[in-house]
């Protein structure tokens, strides 16, 4: 698996590795929502962006993540960022997370494009055996987002991790392998059409 940078274009949806010059658009995108103040997940605050990049870049030098900033092709707008994350290439795993969408895109197709270019990178090029997806057992819309994707829930991982806010949550965990890739990849598509 070569982990190297890299940019996923599709027809309305281009996920470039995250860089100094996304800040000010991924700022955009979190204010639109206030997406920091959402106790179920881990978006930085704007001001928190230097750091959230010096993390993801130091990640990815150790083959550990690879981040993106997700945009909208037509708009060449921010809306958002995902990352590949927990890559296991000894295993051909990896985890598709740390996702997080300007409100006013959310529900649109700037999350199901982006997420069947990141299946179709992580089955296709780098040859995995699994992708995983995880959110709180609480985050219904996140839960029901990760299904419509076409990922199968298989169960709890309880006491997982621990909140902003000191919250110890339960985390759901959801799973395609190589071998539903193509079905899920057929259902991608007709979604997008």
């Amino acid at each position: 698996m070569n982990i190297d940078k890299v940019t996923l274009t599709g027809r309305r949806v281009r996920l470039e590795p995250v860089a100094a010059h996304h800040l000010p658009g991924l700022a955009e995108a979190i204010h639109d929502g206030a997406l920091w103040e959402i106790p179920l997940t881990f978006v930085p605050h704007p001001r928190d962006l230097p750091q959230f990049l010096l993390n993801a870049d130091a990640a990815q030098a150790q083959g550990q993540e690879l981040a993106f900033a997700t945009l909208d092709v037509a708009s060449s707008r921010v809306v958002g960022s995902t990352r590949f994350r927990c890559i296991e290439a000894a295993h051909r795993r990896v985890e598709i997370g740390f996702t997080f969408i300007a409100a006013s895109w959310q529900r649109t197709h700037i999350n199901t494009e982006a997420k069947q270019l990141m299946l179709q990178h992580a089955f296709e090029v780098w040859g995995c055996h699994r992708v995983e997806l995880l959110t709180d057992e609480r985050n219904h819309r996140s839960r029901n987002a990760i299904r419509r994707i076409g990922a199968r829930e298989e169960g709890t991982l309880r006491h997982h991790m621990v909140m902003r806010d000191g919250f110890v949550r339960n985390s759901v965990i959801h799973g395609i392998t190589s071998s539903e890739w193509p079905e899920v990849k057929a259902m991608l598509a007709a979604r997008l059409a």
